[in-house]
């Protein structure tokens, strides 16, 4: 599957890219996983959005980009997403890959941290990740906190 990617600021984001975020991530993960929780947090703003297209312009996977201090110390990659359909095709690997690429892009070589839900531990370790403290429960939902610390290739 071919995707094309973007990066862009909240100001830069149109309606309907806008629209188009929220509605996958209430449709994975307040739907899908029925996670009842304010998606709406007040860090879209202050982040940067990365967001993947298919070959018809359709929204296939994204996430977001937080500076650090807002919500963690080290800079973050949240809300990493991709729909049903697509899963299984290694998009959610290419995501992984353009978010740390971009982080890199934005912020040079830095710690990223990440709140993973603990069934995708092991995906996130082939990135580089290693799970930091213990389990906790987020929106109902087992998570751990992970760290990726720079020089470590994807």
């Amino acid at each position: 599957m071919t995707i094309d990617w973007e990066l862009k600021k909240f100001k830069e984001l149109s309606p309907q890219k806008l629209y188009n975020i929220m509605h996958l991530r209430a449709e994975v993960f307040i739907i899908e996983q029925q996670c009842f929780y304010q998606d709406a947090d007040g860090k879209d703003a202050k982040s940067f959005h990365l967001l993947g297209h298919d070959s018809n312009d359709n929204l296939v996977a994204y996430s977001r980009i937080l500076t650090s201090g807002v919500s963690y110390k080290e800079v973050s990659i949240g809300r990493v997403v991709v729909p049903k359909k697509v899963r299984k095709k290694d998009v959610g690997r290419s995501l992984m890959i353009q978010a740390i690429d971009a982080v890199n892009k934005i912020y040079g070589n830095v710690s990223i941290r990440i709140s993973a839900q603990c069934y995708l531990k092991d995906f996130y370790t082939e990135f580089g990740f290693s799970v930091i403290g213990e389990k906790y429960m987020e929106d109902g939902i087992p998570h751990f906190q992970m760290l990726r610390t720079p020089g470590i290739p994807h």
